[in-house]
């Protein structure tokens, strides 16, 4: 059981690294330049140093000129051959472990290599300077004397040829030192567990009786957890269950969707949220302010960061600018160079910076059509090639269609609403919806994780078009012709929302 001068003996130590941040905080460019440096005299003996020269590099023209900018797909067969146990392809020490997640067009899952220094150079890091940012801000804070409740995605952990793969939570939960279960719950063997339906009861059981002080998680799987819990317990709100319950540490997803609903179930004033923006490639910025919405962008964890401005943004063809000429308020693709191999990866996110001194962000979205208000990372090639198949199955034709989040309510699941213009039209919509339902889930892991028994996703809903709805909308906002097309894909409900005051077939 945790103590009070446990607590202070803790906050002590992780407070003296915000000295340690002043250097990159007043010497952002320096600081990013001689990381890069370093990462190119690291890996200059590998398979991608020795093909890429890197030890004729001395400058960042010279480095952008030789190492051209990738997506997933142009690295995937060297990702494919370190997965067979290759070593020094990308990076000179070991890598054994793969962080699993979905996204890519031609692949249902991305294996992105995490080496031993991005996990406690960066990983790791990152998780004590969250916690030494919140302390610096809240000095009163109990935090230790309690524990955290943590709660990770998809937490299996699977072997091949000697690697290892799952969720970047998963393993970042299997490599965490013995001592993190004495200021965690649940126990590290619950929180690894496959079955969610079972993991989730048995965090409730281990936790439930607790002193819990923090919260860290998705949202969307969070409210899940909350909401079963005060079913559980018959209780009107989480306080009365985890009274000193004082900060929630999330990301993973927009907030924005959740924030009335858990403001709801945490009635406390001056609880605290703090957003952390991590990836399986990487942990890449942490709200550094209370009641703030800006990330503080961390520049020491072994990642060069480079932008490309979304205005003139060509895939993989596109010029990328460092960190000393970005500007206020543009929408930039984010480009990273790691400690675990990645080199100029293009991850498919999007940002702007709300501050130069510091670099503070906001994540603006994705490079792609996309939905990921639970973490179901569904873009517009996935939905393509879902309809394809329904339409196949069903022998119809779809001419327009939008898709819209359906948000979390309480205890009810969220969802996809979707408004479909058939060309021609399947015997049965229901019918329809299952293949396209089932074709989603065979495409995209993280959505078939989502709908796994309808905890976070429900079954989608389809509202049928009349011929002409989305003409008619598109004429009513002046935007017929030229460039102007129906949204297919968005984070909020605003377009759905007036093409469903127009009239649908009932």
């Amino acid at each position: 059981m945790p103590y009070p001068i446990v607590n202070s003996i803790i906050s002590w130590f992780l407070k003296k690294r915000k000295h340690q941040m002043e250097l990159f905080l007043k010497y952002p460019n320096d600081v990013q330049q001689e990381l890069l440096f370093k990462l190119l005299q690291t890996a200059e003996f590998t398979e991608i140093g020795k093909k890429h020269e890197f030890t004729t590099i001395k400058s960042y023209k010279e480095f952008t000129a030789k190492v051209h900018i990738q997506l997933y797909e142009s690295i995937e067969p060297l990702i494919e051959r370190a997965r067979k146990g290759e070593q020094n392809i990308f990076w000179p020490t070991p890598i054994k472990w793969f962080a699993k997640s979905s996204g890519t067009t031609n692949a249902k899952s991305k294996f992105i290599p995490v080496s031993e220094e991005a996990l406690d150079d960066c990983h790791f890091k990152a998780g004590k300077d969250m916690l030494c940012l919140y302390f610096n801000n809240n000095p009163d804070s109990q935090l230790f004397v309690g524990k955290g409740l943590r709660l990770g995605g998809s937490s299996a952990v699977y072997e091949d040829n000697n690697s290892f793969f799952g969720d970047l939570s998963a393993i970042i939960i299997e490599n965490l030192p013995f001592w993190a279960d004495y200021s965690s719950a649940p126990k590290q063997e619950t929180a690894l567990m496959s079955e969610w339906e079972s993991k989730i009861e048995a965090i409730i059981n281990e936790t439930i009786e607790e002193d819990i002080t923090s919260l860290v998680g998705v949202p969307s799987w969070m409210l899940v957890l909350l909401n079963k819990v005060l079913e559980r317990t018959g209780k009107n709100n989480i306080l009365e269950v985890w009274p000193n319950l004082e900060v929630y540490f999330h990301g993973g997803v927009n907030f924005n969707p959740y924030r009335e609903q858990f403001k709801k179930i945490i009635p406390k004033k001056e609880f605290k949220y703090y957003e952390t923006y991590n990836a399986s490639e990487g942990f890449f910025a942490i709200q550094d302010v209370n009641d703030s919405f800006d990330l503080l962008l961390m520049l020491d964890y072994g990642i060069f960061y480079e932008f490309i401005p979304m205005n003139k943004f060509d895939g993989e063809n596109s010029v990328a600018i460092p960190l000393a000429q970005v500007k206020l308020n543009v929408n930039y693709a984010l480009v990273i160079t790691t400690n675990g191999g990645l080199w100029r990866y293009l991850i498919g996110d999007t940002v702007k910076f709300t501050s130069l001194k510091p670099h503070r962000i906001r994540i603006t979205g994705r490079t792609k059509h996309f939905i990921n208000v639970f973490g179901e990372e569904l873009i517009i090639e996935n939905v393509e090639n879902a309809l394809k198949q329904a339409c196949l199955k069903t022998a119809s034709e779809v001419s327009e269609y939008t898709v819209a989040p359906i948000f979390m309510n309480g205890n009810k699941s969220g969802g996809h609403e979707w408004i479909i213009e058939f060309r021609k039209h399947p015997e049965c919509i229901n019918y329809f919806t299952e293949i396209l339902d089932n074709a989603l889930k065979a495409i995209n892991s993280d959505y078939e994780a989502k709908r796994y028994n309808n905890l976070t996703l429900a079954m989608p809903k389809i509202n049928v078009a009349k011929e002409g709805l989305f003409y008619n909308w598109l004429k009513q906002h002046g935007k017929l012709g030229g460039q102007h097309k129906v949204p297919r894909l968005s984070n909020s409900r605003k377009h759905l929302e007036e093409i469903l005051q127009l009239e649908l077939v009932k």
